[in-house]
């Protein structure tokens, strides 16, 4: 049976603190609701409704970001949950399948889990609902079971000292048939302390019309709502602590894996060796039998098999590293290809450049790509040897086999196996230093 997801991402998040829609926060360099979606997106819905509220546009912006074809709809007032899912009522008003609620505070869900409550329903229960065991339920609104499934589900504050003593609590997430979905919900009212219309009336008017209500179950980490900066810290811990198990189960030496920091799309190959505090910020690749040592940063780059990285390197979008390349201590690598066995040991930028197989960068070497305007690429060819504390000013071709003596000032390219020295003649004055050096301590004395 087909299948829709709306996901409600209209809450402001007030215990944020911050500017920023609860939902646009990140783990894992993603944010909470492209965590969501992508969720989602492993069922292959059919259709796929966002609803917005607080923030809107830049809500709506996150979503098309993720999926062009997601129905935005606008809660103009937050007036409930029940009331948020109604206002995807139009958008589904055709569709003759199941309808699954997700939340884009909730990043967590799994499609094993949705396909379990959609089993429920194709099973013949009217509607499902995701429970978990909670280590310390209060707070939560409890499910109570009965012989025939859940009987209800009852608010903390509504709770008599028996149904708080149950474990068994509830997510928020809901599976029904579409057009059943949007029956009960019209039945649902705001007769409260709030004044809102809660979707979680809904099963109470389901087993009214005598259907049966299913629970399925799932571990109760998988059920964070990110809805405080505390609360994302546990998220992103709880992130982390997966990716590095991922990692290590695939192939991955994690020296002290607390400290390694993975993105959602951290592709790491076999027989890596990540040592202490390397972080993996979004859009990295990172080939078999690589070692990146340790206090590291990777971001939008590639590595090729056998290329040892760090310590202390930067590795930033756009950088390519070939083949048992070697990038040392203080190096930063930006937007730059390096061919098989190239060298670049410490203390360099290499900025917009192309640098052939096996040239060596000396230390303190810069490639000069910006002109205040424009970036500009330098060129380094196959066993090309520059000189430590060597400017290279691009636009710059320096040629296979090339050398450039150390201290260098290059502004002109250099061809295949020639040499290029750009810096003044040295000057030595006789005793002069020893002179100069007594007269300043002098002066210090007199003072």
């Amino acid at each position: 049976m087909s299948l829709a997801v709306v996901i409600l991402a209209a809450g402001k998040g007030s215990r944020m603190k911050s500017a920023l829609p609860k939902v646009l926060h990140e783990i894992g360099g993603r944010t909470l609701l492209a965590h969501t979606i992508a969720a989602a997106q492993r069922l292959s819905p059919d259709q796929l409704v966002i609803v917005t509220g607080h923030a809107g546009e830049r809500v709506a912006s996150e979503a098309k970001l993720h999926s062009e074809a997601a129905v935005i709809v606008h809660q103009d007032d937050q007036l409930g949950t029940a009331h948020a899912v109604d206002m995807a009522r139009t958008a589904l008003a055709d569709h003759s399948g199941y309808t699954i609620v997700l939340y884009g505070d909730s990043p967590f869900i799994q499609a094993d889990t949705m396909k379990a409550m959609q089993a429920e329903c194709d099973a013949g229960a009217s509607l499902c609902v995701l429970g978990f065991e909670a280590e310390n339920p209060t707070g939560y609104g409890r499910l109570v079971m009965g012989e025939n499934g859940l009987d209800a589900i009852v608010e903390e504050k509504e709770a008599n000292d028996e149904i708080r003593k149950i474990t068994l609590c509830n997510s928020g997430v809901m599976c029904a048939k579409t057009t059943l979905m949007f029956d009960l919900i019209a039945k649902v009212d705001n007769d409260n302390a709030k004044g809102e219309y809660y979707l979680t009336d809904v099963p109470y008017f389901a087993k009214k019309a005598g259907g049966r209500c299913a629970v399925v179950t799932c571990p109760e980490a998988e059920t964070l709502g990110i809805d405080s900066r505390a609360g994302l810290a546990k998220g992103e811990a709880l992130f982390q602590a997966k990716a590095r198990s991922a990692a290590m189960a695939s192939g991955v030496t994690l020296r002290d894996p607390e400290t390694a920091y993975f993105s959602f799309d951290t592709k790491l190959g076999q027989d890596v060796v990540v040592e202490p505090y390397v972080q993996f910020l979004t859009g990295v690749h990172v080939d078999d039998a690589v070692h990146i040592k340790a206090h590291s940063v990777l971001e939008g780059c590639h590595v090729s098999t056998g290329a040892i990285v760090g310590p202390y390197a930067r590795l930033r979008p756009g950088a390519v590293i070939g083949p048992k390349a070697r990038i040392g201590n203080f190096v930063e690598i930006k937007n730059a290809d390096l061919a098989a066995g190239a060298k670049i040991n410490h203390l360099t930028y290499v900025g917009d450049a192309t640098i052939g197989a096996d040239a060596n960068i000396g230390a303190g070497t810069i490639t000069c790509n910006y002109d205040g305007v424009f970036k500009h690429r330098t060129s380094i060819g196959a066993r090309a040897f520059i000189g430590s504390n060597s400017s290279l000013v691009a636009p710059l071709n320096i040629g296979d086999d090339a050398v450039v003596g150390s201290g260098s000032v290059i502004t002109e390219n250099v061809g295949d196996g020639d040499m290029a020295i750009g810096r003044s003649r040295q000057v030595t004055k006789k005793s002069l230093g020893k002179r100069f050096m007594d007269a300043l301590r002098a002066k210090k004395k007199e003072k």
